[in-house]
């Protein structure tokens, strides 16, 4: 586990819009209409699912992708959190360990990010848990996410994204010291809805973002200072109705996706064959046994080095 033992600030500037298109179809309609689509490369592709609840608690749930899809038993950490504290939560890592597991990620509380450790025995009880203020002005932001790449020793990074309200979408570099640089920013974004990582690689980073008027898009990002991202339509209606989506590797080159509408308390659970634009395969696999109310949803990654996203 890599530790910040340094207290860090953030930076941000610029603003965006972006415009996209208008549907009135739901959730549900969008599972039944993505299923069209021919199917992702590898089934029964799993996603464990995190949230954190109004309660301050943390949990994890495998959905598997099957069809109808399943849900594992929900496993859950009392308490780690005061009530209706934690606004976003990036993906956690979740690590085996000889006394039981260790979990890390990043969290924002009201206006600060945090990095949070939490060290759990074998029955799943708190040993340690510790937050590390990162910085504020994180009020503004409606969506983080990390994406950590250290497969090759030439290419070690870890980059943090932001979406802030207006639209605008930061990076910033994270060195081994947890020392943050501001590397770059996109306005645009401002009808995204959601945005989840799919792709982390040498060369670029690639997100999968629902917008409000119900496309859903690829966002590629080349790891560059320029930052300019190019964005590639996937599916021109009926995904709004999913305020969260959290993806998880599927196969080589697929990616399973787990659509959360907060309205009904429901998720949908599809399969993404490799991205590519208009002509990426879709299965849907339907809805997901069980309520999905809580206010934080994310992923549950594991080590770094066994992490492999390659959906585009």
């Amino acid at each position: 586990m890599r530790k910040l033992h340094t207290i860090l600030t953030m930076v941000a500037a610029a603003a965006g819009m972006v415009a996209a298109g208008t549907t009135t179809a739901t959730a549900a309609t969008t599972a039944t209409t993505a299923t069209a689509s021919p199917a992702a490369a590898t089934a029964g592709c799993a996603l464990n699912l995190g949230s954190v609840t109004a309660g301050g608690d943390q949990t994890m749930q495998r959905l598997t992708g099957v069809t109808p899809p399943t849900a594992g038993a929900r496993s859950v950490v009392p308490n780690l959190y005061a009530d209706g504290a934690v606004r976003m939560s990036a993906s956690f890592v979740n690590e085996p360990t000889a006394a039981g597991s260790s979990r890390y990620g990043r969290v924002v509380l009201g206006d600060a990010m945090y990095q949070h450790w939490i060290e759990l025995d074998k029955s799943g009880k708190v040993k340690s848990s510790q937050l590390a203020r990162i910085g504020g002005g994180w009020s503004k932001f409606v969506d983080h996410e990390t994406s950590t790449f250290n497969d090759d020793p030439t290419h070690p990074r870890t980059y943090e994204y932001g979406l802030r309200s207006d639209g605008t979408l930061f990076r910033w570099v994270v060195g081994d010291t947890g020392v943050w640089k501001a590397y770059g920013s996109a306005p645009g974004f401002a009808s995204v809805k959601s945005m989840t990582l799919i792709s982390k690689a040498a060369a670029y980073d690639t997100f999968l973002a629902n917008t409000r008027g119900g496309a859903l898009y690829t966002i590629h990002i080349p790891v560059n200072s320029a930052m300019k991202p190019v964005v590639t339509k996937v599916r021109a209606a009926t995904w709004q109705g999913f305020e969260t989506l959290v993806a998880g590797q599927c196969g080589n080159y697929g990616t399973v996706v787990a659509g959360i509408d907060k309205d009904s308390k429901s998720a949908y659970l599809y399969t993404f064959g490799h991205a590519n634009g208009a002509k990426t395969s879709i299965t849907g696999h339907g809805k997901v046994p069980g309520t999905f109310a809580d206010p934080s949803y994310f992923r549950f990654a594991p080590p770094v080095k066994s992490d492999w996203l390659f959906g585009e």
